[in-house]
């Protein structure tokens, strides 16, 4: 047993992008197989949107100072 959890640990230290990969495949073909296309579409999208939001409390970022970023100054003046 001891073995094993020495193999498990190392496996997801050295190849952590593989097995979040495959975890998010899992998943997400259950949900299409579950909730059919459009609906497993629509729950991914959702999710991602929601983990990404969150990032920006994750980071200690605000949400603002990342759209400031990206939208140019002659938008950012024409909306206030």
């Amino acid at each position: 047993m001891k073995h094993f959890q020495e193999w498990l640990t190392a496996a997801f230290a050295n190849h952590k992008g593989k097995k979040v990969g495959f975890l998010c495949g899992l998943i997400f073909g259950i949900l299409i197989l579950t909730l059919g296309f459009w609906r497993g579409i629509f729950l991914t999208i959702t999710v991602s949107l929601g983990c990404w939001l969150g990032s920006f409390h994750d980071r200690k970022e605000s949400f603002l100072a990342f759209l400031e970023k990206i939208i140019p100054d002659g938008v950012r003046n024409k909306m206030s």
